[in-house]
């Protein structure tokens, strides 16, 4: 098992690392389309805007690299801004266009008195509690989560998980071999490492 994190600058490399070390799994910095030689499984973690990341993806070449690892079903974890670039476009960035793997916008919380950016730990509510990816983790749990954007899928049926925060929105998608979030794994203590050990182990 080989388990690749995209380095295209930001994102929290180190402590994605940490989080799969927990899981005792050993992780490879990608940081070019050839870097993906001989893995496994590929995690895009996120921090920052839309649109830089889908700008330092193209710049690294590893946009199209991305696209053909998801369409051939491998292994796939985005988180945060790796999860919201999976869509075609962003309200962060509307110049920018996202990889487009899935249909959809990425859309600013717009409620009167929400406190934005959405900070903190907040429950999900699962769609599948079948599914394993997770499997250890009670019908609730509680994951952390940053940021002001969030994506809205065309297709409903991606949805694998939903929380609130002044409105519903999803908080994972789930196809084929593919998990993303919008909460931070890596910032998520327990749950977050039970999460990582399932990626890691199911596909």
């Amino acid at each position: 098992m080989r388990v690749g994190v995209i380095d295209y600058g930001a994102g929290n490399l180190q402590s994605v690392l940490n989080t799969l070390e927990a899981t005792g799994v050993q992780g490879y910095l990608v940081s070019t389309p050839a870097d993906l030689e001989g893995l496994t499984h590929l995690i895009l973690p996120g921090v920052g805007t839309f649109g830089d990341c889908a700008s330092k993806l193209r710049a690294q070449g590893l946009d199209a690299s991305i696209c053909r690892w998801i369409s051939a079903d491998r292994p796939f974890l985005g988180i945060c801004v790796g999860y919201q670039v999976l869509f075609e476009q962003g309200e962060e960035d509307p110049d920018v266009p996202g990889l487009g793997v899935f249909k959809g916008s990425v859309v600013r919380f717009r409620v009167d008195n929400l406190k934005v950016p959405h900070m903190g730990w907040n429950d999900v509510q699962l769609s599948d509690l079948t599914d394993k990816i997770w499997s250890g983790m009670g019908a609730h749990p509680f994951f952390y989560f940053v940021h002001s954007y969030y994506p809205q899928p065309i297709d409903a049926e991606l949805i694998a998980a939903t929380c609130t925060y002044g409105v519903p929105f999803a908080a994972a998608v789930r196809r084929g071999n593919l998990i993303a979030t919008q909460f931070h794994p890596e910032k998520s203590q327990k749950l977050g490492v039970q999460l990582l050990k399932n990626f890691v182990t199911l596909f």
